[in-house]
């Protein structure tokens, strides 16, 4: 698949490292776990947000946008991204920041917060959880065409076909890797939140003929919920890129019970996740996405979903910076649910 054709900015020099992981393997006793460290991409500190930005970004700036308007959560990887992404550009950028949990976001918090205002971030708006997101990010662009300004809309997480790209790159660049290191993975564990990860990556290994089964795992909705959204959003990515395929029902398998008790509230398997994978790798996993994720990988092993022997790659999505609004739970210094 020719990727030439869309415009992009480039973020990260060179490809990120696909890392066999020794001691998390021998403390898990079941798969051999490797890594994708897309925790190490560019802008600040790298995620797979990225990726996608490098496509949204220079769709942007082909039509002519001064400013960068995204929505997330109180601790959102993906607008902290995007705003590194607006700095880097000359851009402004403004959130909208949906409070999933009640009364969740504080504007002096630890972790991605302290780099919204570090970086600059123009003008947040708070909205209650099951706000319309597109509604809200609408008023703030209408806000600024009132001042002459231009806004740019970016869906929440950057999932959308133009951000999915950025996946199908992703498995592009793995397909070289696995050839360059020699190894043949059995099967991938990624983290499938708004989808445009997991549909990207799948649509790119299905138009790359790379026949690797991807696991994703909920960080926020169980199979019934999640499955559409990732079959849609590959479906849309394939459609994009031209490819005459129809993206297959069975292509999609989603876990959903690692996330609860409620998306981004720790639990006590995503505690074991974060110290186990820090405590034998010295690998930063945050409590929202890769924590719960890892915990799911953790999770199938114990249960033999994933087998002993088998190679398995984990996708590190990032998300580093919210690990320092979770340090008590993280230390086990306050009680988390089961």
């Amino acid at each position: 698949m020719d990727l030439s054709r869309f415009a992009r900015r480039r973020y990260t020099l060179g490809a990120t490292p696909l890392e066999f992981l020794p001691n998390f393997t021998r403390a898990l006793d079941g798969p051999n776990v490797w890594i994708k460290r897309d925790d190490m991409l560019g802008l600040t500190p790298g995620g797979n947000k990225t990726r996608k930005l490098e496509f949204l970004v220079a769709d942007a700036l082909a039509k002519g946008a001064d400013t960068l308007v995204t929505c997330g959560a109180p601790q959102s990887n993906h607008c902290r991204a995007t705003l590194s992404a607006a700095v880097k550009e000359g851009l402004k950028c403004r959130f909208v920041i949906e409070e999933r949990v009640a009364n969740s976001y504080k504007q002096d918090a630890s972790g991605n917060n302290f780099l919204f205002r570090l970086m600059g971030v123009e003008a947040v708006t708070v909205v209650p959880g099951g706000s319309s997101m597109v509604d809200a990010m609408n008023r703030v662009v209408d806000e600024l065409a009132a001042s002459g300004r231009k806004g740019y809309v970016i869906p929440g997480g950057g999932s959308n076909a133009i951000g999915g790209l950025g996946y199908v790159a992703c498995a592009q660049e793995l397909q070289q890797q696995f050839f360059e290191h020699g190894v043949r993975i059995d099967r991938i564990v990624v983290g499938s939140g708004s989808s445009g990860t997991h549909g990207g990556l799948l649509a790119g290994f299905l138009g790359n003929r790379i026949d690797i089964p991807i696991l994703g795992i909920g960080v926020s909705r169980d199979p019934a919920d999640q499955d559409p959204l990732v079959l849609n959003e590959a479906q849309a990515v394939a459609n994009l890129l031209g490819l005459d395929m129809q993206v297959p029902r069975e292509a999609v398998v989603t876990f959903g019970e690692y996330w609860r008790p409620k998306y981004s509230v720790p639990n006590a398997r995503m505690v074991e996740a974060v110290q186990m994978l820090a405590r034998t790798e010295a690998v930063l996993l945050d409590p929202v996405y890769t924590g719960k994720v890892m915990a799911g990988l953790i999770g199938l092993s114990r249960n033999g979903t994933l087998r002993k022997g088998e190679n398995v790659l984990f996708i590190h999505t990032g998300g580093m910076p919210s690990v320092h609004a979770y340090e008590a739970e993280l230390l086990g210094n306050v009680p988390v649910p089961d």
